[in-house]
């Protein structure tokens, strides 16, 4: 069953809502009314909704998000509410038990929220509390910095199979800074970055874990977004009760969702004569292209896709498709990232920003306005076919979605 996106809405990602004295409230408060009023609908019509959220607990103290979301929204009172964690990918899978409420019939209309506020605590307390996603007791035990040490290691072992040039992770975070500047929302759009900034400068650009270096990494973001989700019934009453085209509503037709060992070097040592370096990366991709009815990235005309770190960003261009196992610097290097296929337009997760439990509902909410032309600034011309994909983890779980128009 094909499932609609009547609209949605994201926060402004430069913002510290902890110096503005907001906290999860004041996020679900702004985010949820504002795609109420988007997608044209009314609080009481909202039959269920999914909250997605990593670490509430470890930088708010505050679980029952649902609980906050109704406290935040009276008009929801009553309503059916789960939390979901997959670390990055939270988001994401509450966007799919949303889609399996609607294609069971138990619902016509779900809301999901994606929402995360890390920006309360410093840089060192915020990596530890990231760090939870990882195998605790198992994996990055030495590390000062949890996450930018694993995809460090993932950087070596790419490097180790196919060789690695840094400067194509530069020429990808430069990319991604680039088109974070003509997003009104991103949290980096203001940034300036002088000659060199990019490379490898000790000065300019210095080694956090390995390979990688400060503009290789995502920043810590506070921020939500909220998409509303319908089924054909309910679309297709809304668009005659609105005077819209239902064949101008964006649709997500197909989705990916696959989960690997929890351990970076389980996954790397089931895949050691594999194809692809992740393997299940690949299948939740296939997948989605699979039950979308396309045939690879070639249908595609954009791709909002992981990038937490430059090397997250490479190797996802190669498990889509658009490069072969080991091209993927050529690929960036040839300048595949602004066009046939556009790479993340709206600056991704190192320009635009990463509130880690909003991440996969903001790249739905991006994709669906790209399809139907109302991104603004952004927009990508033309676009009619997207595909978010959002990882959690060390490519641990991952969640694809076709969207289209």
């Amino acid at each position: 069953m094909t499932v609609f996106v009547l609209g949605g809405a994201q926060t402004d990602f430069a913002r510290n809502f902890t110096k503005e004295g907001r906290g999860l409230l004041e996020m679900f408060t702004e985010v949820v009314p504002s795609a109420l009023i988007n997608a044209d609908v009314d609080p009481s019509q909202v039959g269920v909704a999914h909250v997605g959220n990593l670490a509430a607990e470890l930088f708010t103290g505050q679980a029952q998000l649902g609980g906050l979301l109704v406290a935040a929204v009276p008009g929801l009172d009553g309503i059916a509410s789960t939390r979901h964690e997959a670390a990055c990918a939270s988001g994401s899978t509450a966007v799919l038990a949303a889609c399996a409420d609607l294609e069971s019939g138990r619902y016509d209309l779900a809301l999901v929220v994606g929402v995360e506020l890390m920006r309360n605590t410093d840089g060192r307390t915020a990596a530890e509390h990231l760090g939870s996603a990882a195998w605790a007791g198992h994996e990055a035990l030495e590390a000062e910095f949890p996450w930018p040490a694993l995809f460090a290691d993932v950087a070596e072992t790419y490097d180790k199979r196919y060789g690695l040039d840094y400067a194509h992770l530069g020429a990808f975070a430069e990319n991604a800074f680039r088109n974070a500047a003509r997003n009104p929302l991103a949290q980096s759009r203001e940034w300036s970055f002088p000659a060199g900034s990019f490379g490898q400068d000790d000065a300019l650009n210095p080694v956090v874990e390995g390979m990688l270096r400060k503009n290789d990494c995502g920043r810590i973001t506070d921020g939500a977004a909220a998409v509303l989700l319908a089924s054909p019934a309910f679309a297709a009453e809304w668009a005659r009760r609105h005077g819209r085209d239902l064949d101008e509503v964006a649709v997500i037709s197909g989705f990916g969702h696959r989960t690997a060992h929890l351990g970076l070097a389980g996954k790397l040592e089931r895949a050691a004569d594999a194809d692809y370096l992740f393997p299940q990366l690949r299948g939740a991709v296939t997948d989605a292209y699979k039950r979308a009815g396309i045939a690879g990235p070639e249908a595609l005309d954009l791709v909002e896709l992981h990038d937490c770190f430059t090397i997250t960003g490479l190797v996802a261009l190669e498990h889509l498709g658009a490069a072969n196992p080991g091209k993927g610097g050529r690929f960036i290097a040839d300048g595949g990232l602004s066009g046939p296929l556009a790479v993340n337009p709206s600056g991704g997760l190192i320009g635009l920003g990463h509130p880690v439990g909003a991440t996969g509902v903001r790249m739905l909410h991006d994709a669906a306005r790209q399809v139907t032309g109302t991104a603004g600034e952004i927009q990508v011309d033309g676009a009619r076919t997207a595909l978010t994909l959002n990882v959690g983890g060390s490519f641990t779980t991952v969640v694809t979605l076709v969207v289209s128009r």
